[in-house]
């Protein structure tokens, strides 16, 4: 059984160089949960964690047992702010995200909330109810691989925000976009992999 791969179904979006490149992104299906808050210190954000890898599982071993099996990729996140010099600062309590992993068109809705009350019949988990699918097209997109700790993107970013973007006649189009690649719980800082992602639009 050919398992579907997110990385490799959109290697483009998933593998960029480590400097500025051009990319236009389909729309992708997403499981996603939503939520405000520091990453490090907010506990909805591990219960999002939390709530979304046991529905992705699910749906996965489902979906296996019916013929179609599929790699669960790299935790992605859609960061925004209202000032968006929260970013390059840091003042992490002013973020809002939406934590997602991609998953093959194939997978529905119901198939979506069968899985939510497979997992709610087992455990207890506050943010269960969140869990939503989500269809995103982020369309002509600036991305960029960063290596390192996520507290140094600061300078990539501002680069990418006061630089890149207006010196190309551009503007923001959407929420900054990060893919984590390597797990930060078994990777060490310095060999973190993240894709930095900011969709774009002419002036």
């Amino acid at each position: 059984m050919e398992k579907f791969d997110a990385k490799r179904a959109h290697r483009e979006l998933y593998a960029p160089p480590t400097e500025f490149v051009f990319v236009d992104v389909p729309e992708i299906l997403y499981l996603a949960v939503d939520g405000h808050g520091d990453p490090n210190t907010a506990p909805e954000y591990a219960a999002a964690l939390e709530a979304l890898y046991a529905v992705a599982y699910t749906i996965k071993f489902a979906s296996k047992g019916a013929g179609r099996d599929f790699v669960v990729g790299p935790l992605e996140g859609l960061w925004r702010a209202d000032d968006e010099t929260a970013f390059t600062s840091r003042r992490k309590e002013e973020w809002s995200w939406t934590l997602m992993l991609a998953q093959p068109d194939w997978v529905t809705p119901a198939e979506v909330e069968a899985a939510i009350a497979t997992v709610g019949a087992k455990k207890s988990l506050p943010s269960l109810g969140l869990v939503k699918p989500l269809r995103y097209a982020e369309g002509r997109s600036v991305q960029i691989l960063h290596r390192g700790p996520y507290d140094d993107e600061a300078p990539t970013l501002a680069r990418l925000h006061d630089e890149f973007i207006p010196d190309h006649g551009l503007a923001f189009n959407g929420d900054h976009h990060e893919i984590y690649l390597t797990d930060a719980r078994r990777t060490a800082p310095d060999k973190l992999r993240t894709v930095l992602r900011q969709p774009v639009r002419p002036v």
